[in-house]
């Protein structure tokens, strides 16, 4: 009587057991997307027109600082992938190379914020009459994306890289001691009838780190990039022209000397927060806004685009806070408390693995020019753990390259995978499977999209803010995201 007394409890608490565990499992069901199965996209084609707008259709500011506080603007651009000015043939060759160039930039990002940490940055050696340099970037690491717009009186067009991760305008002018080859004539700050110099004693010259002088008292710029490449010349200001929109002295370098690594485009328009950025620069009159929206290349041909001024703004965006680092203010900062995969928050990853402390170390950043999201290790280990678990039934395939979740999906079209969601301050975005799982060769060979750091700070990369409009919002103070946000 006993022994049927245990089996009876035995029982009991097997099917207490067995109806607990499919209550969790209806409370929190696996969630999952359908990923489209898409191969490596090509080498994107360059289509732009140069003819100067209309005089009555063109919107000038001649002096950025000369606004009233009521009166805004707008401004529309067109932004294409680098991959357009390689000469390289196949899908695989164009990703290889991104991913190359993804890794200098992520190392020279956490290079740059140790030492601003630090403030103790060695001076790199000065050329005559130029005491220190701009730390800023990376040669082939400074972006992933350009435009094209106007440079000086009248208008030469030419192709330049957009980097929120840097701060300084420059572009390549001649008469060049050295120059790159780029795809356009190089400027000639001669013919342009708003080219002007900026004196040694101006405070645009003193918002450099830190400034030199030529032998006329003017202005110089010196920016050094990770890999050793290096932009040199004079510091002036100039028109710059997007579309429709004039922009007057805009403050920039004007490179003499520009020996390195560097990708086809003329010159690089930084976006970053700094003093020298064109956002801060032109800031009062675009209210200090701007977003872009980065497609898709494998599912689109359409052009991203990026948007300054109160249009910048999505109505449908969810907005996270803008956060500082004391030592450095260049990159966007932003709160990550945690990931979900599959619906359910990836136990270990709490807030503190993303803290930036009070000395600036950690944090995570929003970066128009890293490619692939890289997470301080504890929880990139945790959130790949939770993701096989949840992608078990996918095939398996060999680690490539950084990443170490890659599948084998020959043969399919799509497939169910498992949800991302990133948990930011007051926004959760919901990742499409694209922005996560993607193709890394033409034998179907899917990998998961992110990697771990052994830095404490975490960068959000371009694959994952893929058809977002990512709006920064530097007067509220704000981040936004938007999704399917590229129409």
């Amino acid at each position: 009587m006993e022994e049927k007394s245990k089996i009876r409890l035995l029982f009991s608490s097997s099917v207490l057991l067995l109806l607990f565990s499919l209550s969790a499992a209806v409370s929190n069901p696996l969630q999952l997307q359908t990923l489209l199965l898409r191969p490596l996209p090509s080498a994107p084609t360059l289509s732009w027109t140069d003819a100067e707008p209309e005089s009555d259709s063109l919107v000038e500011i001649s002096e950025l600082n000369a606004v009233s506080s009521n009166t805004t603007l707008e401004m529309h651009l067109e932004l294409h992938h680098l991959d357009a000015f390689s000469s390289e043939e196949t899908p695989e060759r164009l990703f290889d190379l991104r991913l190359q160039r993804d890794a200098l930039r992520a190392e020279t990002i956490y290079s740059l914020v140790s030492k601003a940490v630090a403030r103790n940055r060695p001076r790199a050696p000065g050329r005559p009459g130029f005491s220190s340099s701009i730390i800023s970037g990376l040669a082939q690491g400074s972006g992933e994306y350009f435009t094209r717009l106007g440079v000086g009186t009248p208008p030469r067009y030419l192709y330049m890289v957009l980097d929120t991760g840097s701060d300084v305008v420059w572009v390549q002018c001649s008469p060049c001691k050295n120059c790159y080859s780029q795809s356009d004539p190089i400027f000639d700050p001669t013919k342009s009838r708003s080219f002007s110099g900026i004196p040694c004693g101006s405070p645009l010259c003193r918002s450099l780190d830190s400034s030199g002088c030529n032998k006329r008292r003017m202005c110089l710029y010196q920016v050094s990039y990770g890999d050793g490449s290096v932009t040199f010349g004079d510091f002036s200001t100039e028109t710059l022209t997007f579309r429709r929109t004039k922009v007057g002295r805009v403050a920039l370098g004007c490179g003499h000397d520009n020996e390195g690594l560097f990708v086809g485009a003329a010159g690089l328009l930084g976006l970053g927060r700094g003093r020298l950025s064109f956002p801060t620069q032109a800031g009062r009159r675009f209210n200090r806004k701007f977003s872009y929206c980065l497609v898709d290349r494998s599912a689109s041909s359409k052009p991203s685009s990026m948007i300054f001024g109160d249009a910048a703004i999505p109505r449908t965006a969810v907005f996270t806070p803008l956060l500082t680092n004391p030592k450095l203010d260049t990159f966007y900062y932003v709160e990550l408390l945690g990931i979900s995969v599959g619906g359910t928050r990836v136990r270990g990853i709490t807030p503190s693995l993303f803290k930036m402390d009070p000395a600036g170390n950690g944090g995570v950043i929003i970066d128009s020019g890293t490619s692939v999201t890289r997470l301080t290790r504890p929880a990139y280990i945790a959130m790949r753990d939770a993701f096989r678990i949840r992608a078990s039934n996918l095939k398996r395939a060999p680690d490539f390259s950084l990443f170490d979740t890659c599948f084998d999906l020959s043969g399919k079209t799509s497939v169910k995978v498992p949800t991302v969601v990133l948990h930011f301050r007051g926004a959760d975005v919901s990742l499409p499977a694209t922005n996560y799982l993607i193709p890394v060769d033409s034998s179907g060979t899917f990998c998961f999209a992110f990697a771990g750091t052994m830095s404490g700070l975490s960068i959000i990369g371009n694959i994952q803010q893929q058809s977002f409009r990512v709006a920064f919002d530097s007067a509220g103070a704000r981040i936004g995201f938007a999704p399917r946000g590229c129409a």
